[in-house]
């Protein structure tokens, strides 16, 4: 079935509460000066501005911002915690690296907290959900053809995913899985760059949308996985590991 013109706004209006960013989910008014700091250079690891293996500098980020070097390196320690930047010894804070072991291991927990959303979303059917799949999946084949759509891409496949967490009915759940997201994402950039490998990804999109409509929770979990493991071994591929 394709997306109705009412279908493209619910997504648009769930799209936009989704944010490839730290402290996305921040309930507070304001963040403190080393969250601020955090978050935007965590912005520029995801966006892909600051490559992986380039150097954090603590006194160039005191510089930009104003601020003191204390504040910059609980920064520094919140990009650690989140996985998007290593302390080296005698080098300092990097970005951390893409790696094919780091990729498998979150490509599969991810794949994991993702197959009790599909229990939980093709139980229910939420009509809204429907909606946005359509709708999402449309967007997603406009992308697949579009040679600079890679990574807007993947960034719309994250989206799928983390909106039907929503509808799972467990915070925890969907905590953790925009949590991996932050780290996922840029992986997820490498194994979806190729026209040829968006044009697998989206034909599996589409039968997952069917499948959700009509309660097919086996196929669901059978194209989630698959997948998932298609663009972890197309990542791992670009990165010249062996595929798993």
């Amino acid at each position: 079935m394709r997306p109705t013109d009412s279908d493209h706004q619910t997504f648009a209006r769930w799209e936009q509460a989704v944010e490839f960013r730290l402290f996305a989910d921040a309930a507070g008014p304001t963040l403190t000066v080393p969250e601020q700091v955090a978050a935007k250079v965590g912005d520029r690891i995801i966006g892909g501005q600051l490559a992986p293996g380039a150097r954090i500098g603590e006194q160039e980020l005191a510089d930009e911002f104003a601020i003191s070097r204390g504040p910059v390196r609980e920064a520094i320690r919140i990009l650690e915690r989140e996985g998007l930047v290593a302390v080296l010894p005698r080098r300092g804070a990097v970005v951390t690296r893409l790696e094919a072991g780091e990729l498998r291991e979150l490509f599969e927990i991810r794949a994991g907290l993702f197959e009790i959303v599909v229990r939980k979303v093709v139980e229910s059917r939420p009509p809204e959900l429907l909606a946005v799949m359509r709708a999402g999946v449309a967007r997603l084949e406009a992308l697949a053809e579009d040679p600079a759509g890679g990574d807007a891409y993947a960034e719309t496949t994250h989206r799928l995913i983390q909106i039907s967490a929503r509808f799972a009915g467990n915070e925890k759940l969907r905590r953790m899985i925009a949590a991996l997201s932050l780290q996922s994402l840029r992986y997820s950039k490498l194994g979806l760059a190729s026209i040829e490998r968006r044009r697998r990804s989206v034909k599996l999109w589409k039968q997952a949308a069917k499948a959700l409509e009509r309660g097919d929770l086996e196929q669901m979990m059978l194209l989630a996985r698959q997948r998932s493991e298609e663009s972890a071994d197309e990542a791992a591929r670009v990165l010249g590991a062996p595929a798993a």
